[in-house]
């Protein structure tokens, strides 16, 4: 499954880890370039879901009056989303852009929604939900890891790509292959589009690790004090339980297992600075390894101003 290539070439990508100051910069942008009427499309698999606001550094009321805004606010917690799924609802919005003369402008830091925008992706088999609870099962009694070495024996090229405690991904992976008897990567492979037919406006902002890092840091404090806590609260207080998905976003997995008694406060601020910043780690790799992905090195002391005229003279070749 792939997005169209016709309209992917009127597409622009701005992606780079977490913390890095993606949205500020792309606000810029938009605001530097009016006459490109760029409207921003989230690429990022958390900002979907509704009230998960604070731990996702969503934009705010007002930024997204400033320029329009896409796919946030799209789910329920309690619902999952594929990232075909993702795909059809990326296409349909950046249709609707360019046939108003717009361009669509992509913004945020999941790698894998990134890639298959690029190269499109494998639908495979529709979901099997009793496998599925068997397999998620035995990651509880087992662990995560156990059920990620079977996929290391039976497919290595996919569970090089999938973290260890990936789960969702890690079960996907395993489905395809007791649904199909075919390892996922022997399916499908991943190839980029020919050089004339890929978008030529597709960046990722790289800065100092050692800024970055404190910058999460920071962050993460922030968040909490801006009361990403009683955000999590209340999402366990709804009738409807979080999604696999939603439950397993990178800090609300550790405030929720905070707040039925696993670990202090203080115990999971200090996991969940240190699982951000492994994830802004693989979050490098994901975009070092993308050829169509061009690095945008920045130092941390630049205005947003300051790295939008950067993009547009640098990457984007226009005035």
């Amino acid at each position: 499954m792939r997005f169209a290539p016709d309209l992917l070439r009127h597409c622009w990508f701005l992606a780079g880890p977490t913390a890095c100051g993606k949205s500020s910069v792309a606000l810029a942008l938009a605001e530097r370039l009016r006459s490109e009427s760029i409207e921003i499309v989230s690429l990022d698999s958390m900002t979907l879901y509704r009230r998960m606001d604070i731990g996702t550094a969503k934009p705010s009321a007002d930024e997204r009056c400033r320029v329009p805004h896409h796919l946030f606010d799209l789910l329920e917690p309690s619902q999952d989303f594929s990232v075909a799924e993702y795909l059809v609802a990326a296409e349909s919005v950046c249709r609707d852009i360019v046939a108003r003369g717009g361009t669509p402008l992509f913004v945020g830091g999941t790698g894998l929604y990134l890639r298959s925008l690029l190269r499109g992706v494998f639908a495979g088999p529709p979901a099997n939900h009793e496998l599925r609870q068997r397999l998620e099962a035995e990651a509880t009694s087992d662990g995560v890891e156990s059920l990620h070495r079977r996929l290391q024996r039976l497919d290595s090229v996919t569970s090089a790509r999938v973290h260890p405690h990936d789960l969702r991904r890690v079960v996907r992976a395993l489905e395809v292959i007791e649904l199909t008897g075919q390892p996922m990567s022997a399916q499908h492979r991943e190839e980029p589009l020919a050089p004339d037919q890929r978008p030529t406006n597709v960046v990722w902002l790289s800065p100092p690790r050692a800024w970055l890092y404190d910058r999460i840091n920071a962050r993460v404090e922030q968040m909490l004090a801006a009361g990403w806590l009683d955000e999590v609260r209340s999402l366990l207080a709804e009738p409807q339980p979080l999604s696999q998905t939603a439950g397993q976003a990178l800090g609300y997995k550790e405030l929720i297992e905070h707040l039925r008694g696993e670990r202090s406060l203080a115990e999971t601020i200090e996991l969940i600075q240190t699982r951000t910043r492994q994830f802004a780690k693989r979050q490098h790799t994901w975009f070092r390894n993308l050829e169509e992905c061009r690095p945008l090195p920045i130092t941390g002391d630049e205005s947003a101003a300051k790295v939008a005229a950067s993009l547009v003279g640098q990457v984007f070749n226009l005035p």
